[in-house]
């Protein structure tokens, strides 16, 4: 099979697919590899690291996404990239389609086979290649809200660590999940106070018994309209890492709580590449992270991770590679009949949308796999 990797062009997006020793795996399992000029440049890795292992390095984007049986990628097709879909390609990257209706209506005219990372699951409901993106994202999120606390970036002046005789900030953190318990992690490794709401008891309980070092630094609470209503008045950030995998993300802050934020206060929504958990949330980019709505700076940028390029693209290889052997291995339709968790990632086969919850939220029709193949 071949395999494409072209270079990244959402804004800001340093990322790169695969790495070096991933294009020497596939070579020697016999496959071949286009890679576009450059694709790994920003991430560490020179055209020159790919050539030593005998990838075939492409002068442009058009020649890789033709050539290749499939591509392999960071980020949702962007829309210069749309003329480059067909119905023989297997695509294989972040999607997110449940905020990209119009993304969707195109996979789905051209027939391309369209496998979500985000989306591919484990029978215990782990998702091995979301999971290292919402880890670095959540340890990013407390660092970007503390920089935007400062008063030079536009906050109201506060150390998120406090002082010995200065009160640390506050961190209302949504969702216990991967990126909310890193941000918890992270927040209270910086001396913040942390309060963590979760709908799930279970896990409330056991990020308790996690964080019980930090005693009553970290408090974790099930939800409720009444206990956010208080918090969202005291707390200096909001860090919004609510997931429902492949659906739209849930609103848990209202537009009515943001109005009673403390006036420099900072909201980060992880969640918004799917849609965002905070009602006043809208998509902004590395160039333009942050806008200001009722005196609450907002950074909602939808790919974080690609600020700390070299870390992620190893994180996340790491975990996409095993996949892509087996569909370079065995062909996309032995290799979902004998992964689970890889026919789970599958969002548009045959024109239908494969992916239940995705369906719902664009008020689809809901085609299951099997009935396909």
């Amino acid at each position: 099979m071949i395999i494409g990797v072209p270079k990244e062009i959402k804004i800001e997006e340093c990322r790169v697919a695969l790495t070096p020793k991933g294009a020497d795996t596939l070579i020697k399992a016999g496959h071949r590899v286009f890679l576009e000029k450059f694709a790994g440049k920003e991430s560490g890795f020179l055209d020159e690291d790919y050539e030593k292992v005998g990838a075939e390095i492409v002068e442009e984007a058009q020649k890789v996404w033709q050539g290749a049986d499939m591509i392999i990628k960071i980020k949702e097709p962007q829309e210069s990239e749309f003329g480059f879909l067909r119905p023989d390609l297997i695509l294989f990257t972040y999607l997110h389609l449940a905020s990209f209706p119009e993304l969707t209506n195109i996979l789905q005219e051209r027939n391309v086979t369209s496998i979500g990372y985000a989306t591919v699951e484990l029978e215990d409901g782990f998702l091995p290649l979301l999971s290292p993106m919402s880890e670095v994202a959540g340890k990013l999120a407390v660092q970007k809200a503390a920089q935007y606390l400062e008063k030079l970036s536009g906050g109201k002046g506060v150390l998120i660590s406090g002082t010995k005789t200065v009160e640390a900030a506050k961190v209302l953190v949504l969702g216990g999940g991967v990126v909310g318990s890193n941000s918890a992690k992270t927040a209270l490794g910086l001396g913040a106070k942390v309060f963590l709401i979760e709908k799930n008891p279970k896990k409330c309980k056991m990020l308790k018994k996690k964080f019980s070092s930090f005693g009553k630094k970290f408090q974790c609470f099930l939800s409720s309209e009444e206990l956010l209503n208080k918090l969202v008045k005291e707390v200096d950030i909001i860090v919004g890492g609510v997931l429902v995998a492949g659906a739209k993300a849930p609103k848990i802050i209202s537009e009515e709580q943001v109005k009673t934020m403390k006036l420099g206060s900072v909201i980060v929504d992880v969640a918004i590449d799917q849609g965002g958990c905070i009602e006043t949330s809208r998509v902004t980019s590395h160039k333009e992270p942050v806008f200001v709505k009722h005196g609450v700076i907002h950074y909602c940028v939808p790919n974080m991770p690609g600020i700390v390029p070299l870390t992620s693209t190893l994180a996340l290889t790491r975990e996409t590679l095993p996949y892509i052997l087996q569909l370079a291995n065995k062909g996309f339709e032995r290799a979902v009949k004998e992964n689970s968790a890889l026919a789970k990632g599958v969002n548009v086969y045959k024109g239908k949308i494969i992916y239940q919850r995705l369906a719902e939220a664009l008020n689809k029709e809901y085609i299951p796999l099997e009935n396909l193949l």
